[in-house]
């Protein structure tokens, strides 16, 4: 079966998200294309940088930036594997990417459709183009996978703890 260009370019947001789950971090990727090249990457580092605006999208937006010349990101594509937060919206709407490709959806914490849509806010002065649930079984597994472990990792040391109580 042959991919979509979305799905393509999906992919290798995944394997930034990759990078993050090997080191522990919550696996979110980014990737930013400008005239179909990708011109930014970036992954969830916010526990190994212990900086809170170390998530893809702001890394990802950065890198792009840089090769842009430019804050402004007219013209490009984001692809993220899991809904952007309140921050990471905002930061597309500042940097005024024409689209944002979205893998899953988060309905607990999503700034574009599942809590607020912070890309599409009429009040701004720009909105940003949304897709949804491009590769969403990929994008969901990999989360899910991860957070399985923590809540596996999580309860035995809480048991370890317990035995050493004693």
């Amino acid at each position: 079966m042959r991919l979509t260009e979305d799905e393509k370019f999906m992919k290798k947001a995944l394997a930034q998200a990759k990078k993050a789950y090997d080191l522990g971090e919550v696996p979110i990727g980014c990737i930013i294309v400008h005239e179909g090249k990708i011109i930014g990457r970036g992954y969830n580092r916010r526990n190994t940088d212990k900086n809170t605006l170390c998530h893809a999208e702001i890394t990802a937006i950065r890198k792009a930036s840089k090769v842009m010349g430019d804050w402004r990101l007219e013209g490009c594509t984001m692809y993220v594997t899991l809904e952007p937060c309140q921050m990471c919206a905002g930061a597309c709407v500042q940097a005024r990417i024409e689209r944002v490709v979205i893998g899953c959806m988060s309905p607990k914490s999503g700034c574009a459709g599942s809590v607020i849509n912070i890309l599409q806010m009429d009040e701004f002065n720009h909105r940003v183009e949304i897709t949804k649930d491009v590769l969403k079984e990929e994008c969901s597994k990999i989360l899910t996978k991860f957070f399985e472990e923590l809540r596996e990792r999580n309860r035995s040391e809480k048991a370890d703890r317990q035995e050493s109580d004693y």
